[in-house]
């Protein structure tokens, strides 16, 4: 399961709600080949779900992870942060063995 913090939940809903398109679909959740440290995160809205995707929801955002990336992201926190240091989504995941300065790639 991936876990959502009530502030990216927040932040989601802001994007559905200025983007009539995203209120269709679901957040998808990917890992894809590239970055400093070899994967990536990438996230988007897609409006289909396939056979064996795995799908959550928590605080109405229904949440798709493909099988391959599920098996990189179990157990990850998405938060999202407004801070000083940068705004977006943070990833914290348990299965990263090393993750670049950006916080956005990663190995596992």
């Amino acid at each position: 399961m991936i876990q959502v913090s009530e502030k990216a939940l927040k932040e989601i809903h802001r994007i559905q709600a200025s983007d009539p398109a995203t209120n269709e679909g679901a957040l998808r959740v990917q890992v894809v080949g590239g970055g400093c440290s070899g994967m990536s995160y990438k996230l988007g809205f897609d409006k289909e779900v396939g056979a064996n995707d795995k799908v959550f929801e928590q605080g109405g955002v229904k949440i798709v992870v493909d099988q391959k990336s599920y098996l990189f992201i179990q157990g990850m926190d998405l938060d999202f942060s407004d801070g000083l240091n940068g705004t977006g989504f943070t990833f914290n995941n348990p299965n990263a063995k090393r993750t670049c300065g950006c916080g956005t790639s990663f190995s596992a």
